[in-house]
């Protein structure tokens, strides 16, 4: 069983949760559906992303330049991560010689990626996270299940279970309304006392040096409001070229991600304000080399919307947690390939290839396409499960044999099912082996040539007068004397 599988069981023994988190997410992609159906040129606007962002990937090196010049001019300090573990140095340098000791920060899957919030937490400084999903995780000590919804598997009783025990909110009262106010009241606190805000970067645009943060609660915005100092960090794979090229990813975005037609709000950072400073740290954390990947750079093409995981019937029906890398679902399943096959191979079973998340992908990535690439690879990278290699291996011998396969249908009918239907069969885990046919199709099909064979010929035969000896013999040449006269004439 694949650690997906072993995973995936833990989230479907609460069976109640696993079917309200399938129809939660699937909600969303009905909505997203809605709002592509609204817009007459979505799947131009798709084709157009594909193609800006395939253009921008080949000429990435030139781009980010573009905008470290731009931004610079604009008065912020532009700064370069080789990994992750440069990328938290740098941040912890920053804040050190601003003095900061709190920090703000809207919600980052990059920062989940390299571990910021972990190691800052270790260097004495407190990461707030200031969207609300991402707070109630992080009070939780848990990581996101989500990428766009962090904390879509948590019922809202737990949520007032754990605001009881955290913030002191009223026994027992799991109102949404409420609890949303007294999630404010909270974090307002922090917004207002907060040293230093970070954030991250939706969009980076080369030609004006200015980047783009897109939020659906303000926190980003109310969270650079108050400190001198905001630091934004992003993968070097979120530069575009201009305005005229974040106008058509915001078009995408929030479609895609809620069934909204824009996030609430989408905010353009250019230049500090006086006094305060802006300063984006560029990571790279592996990023170039998935770039040298041909089968598979496609995957820096991707938006973070989260379309492929509210889509795709695996992840809905077995949660986030069941994928070993931090992002889940499609978008992880190769993400977390390009990272280490060694250590992710165990996601790769996590799907139907039912190739929804490539229908719905606001870049046309081949999501589901690139899965299926990986399964042929694992092989040679030496983690393909062995169960299933055998399996494959056998099926070979004998699909390539035909009589051996029609011998093992006529015989597979008379194997007791406690042969094969038993606890060592992967597929008996949830599920029976099916009852096999005492006749195979192909024995009904050549019956039933045979027997459509006969008839025809029965029909032939019977369309002629029924004459015989001489009688018949005296009116062939007759009959064909007279075709032939007919046809001189």
């Amino acid at each position: 069983m694949s650690t997906h599988a072993k995973a995936a069981a833990k989230f479907l023994a609460d069976r109640e949760r696993a079917a309200w988190h399938d129809r939660a997410l699937y909600h969303v992609r009905e909505k997203r559906d809605r709002m592509a159906h609204a817009v007459p040129e979505w799947e131009a606007l798709r084709q157009a992303a594909s193609e800006i962002k395939l253009h921008t990937l080949s000429h990435l090196g030139r781009y980010l330049e573009e905008f470290e010049r731009n931004a610079t001019a604009n008065g912020m300090v532009v700064h370069w991560a080789s990994d992750a573990r440069e990328m938290n140095r740098i941040v912890l340098d920053i804040l050190r010689r601003h003095g900061g000791r709190t920090l703000i920060k809207s919600k980052s899957m990059l920062s989940e990626e390299c571990g910021l919030a972990p190691f800052l937490a270790g260097q004495g400084i407190d990461a707030v996270e200031s969207d609300l999903g991402e707070r109630i995780m992080q009070l939780m000590h848990r990581p996101p299940s989500h990428i766009v919804l962090p904390a879509i598997h948590v019922r809202r009783e737990e949520v007032g279970e754990l605001f009881e025990r955290e913030l002191g909110t009223a026994r027992g009262d799991s109102d949404p309304t409420y609890l949303t106010h007294e999630a404010r009241k909270h974090l307002r606190g922090k917004f207002l006392t907060a040293d230093v805000a970070m954030t991250g970067v939706n969009f980076a645009v080369a030609s004006e040096g200015a980047f783009a943060v897109c939020t659906n609660e303000g926190n980003a915005d109310l969270g650079t409001s108050f400190p001198d100092l905001h630091i934004a960090i992003m993968g070097l794979e979120k530069v575009v070229p201009d305005y005229r090229s974040l106008a058509v990813f915001t078009r995408l975005l929030a479609r895609s991600a809620t069934g909204q037609p824009v996030t609430a709000y989408t905010s353009l950072y250019r230049r500090p304000e006086p006094g305060k400073q802006i300063h984006v740290v560029i990571v790279d954390n592996g990023r170039t080399e998935s770039l040298r990947n041909e089968a598979h750079r496609n995957m820096l093409k991707c938006l973070r919307c989260g379309a492929c995981m509210n889509t795709c019937p695996v992840y809905r029906r077995s949660g986030g947690y069941s994928y070993s890398y931090f992002i889940p679902g499609p978008l992880g399943i190769n993400l977390g390939m390009l990272r280490s096959p060694e250590r992710y191979a165990g996601n790769v079973s996590g799907c139907s290839l039912c190739y929804s998340c490539s229908n719905v992908c606001p870049a046309r990535i081949d999501l589901g396409e690139q899965i299926y690439a990986w399964r042929q690879e694992m092989d040679a990278d030496g983690v393909a499960d062995t169960r299933k290699k055998l399996t494959v291996e056998g099926m070979d011998v004998v699909m390539r044999h035909k009589t051996l396969f029609y011998t093992g249908l006529k015989l597979i009918p008379w194997v007791p099912r406690f042969v094969y239907n038993n606890r060592f069969n992967p597929w008996c885990a949830g599920r029976e082996m099916p009852h096999f046919a005492r006749r195979s199709f192909n024995e009904l099909w050549k019956e039933g040539k045979s027997q459509r064979k006969k008839r025809r010929n029965d029909e032939y035969e019977g369309s002629y007068p029924d004459t015989s000896g001489a009688q018949r013999d005296a009116r062939a040449p007759d009959a064909c004397t007279g075709f032939r006269a007919r046809k001189v004439r």
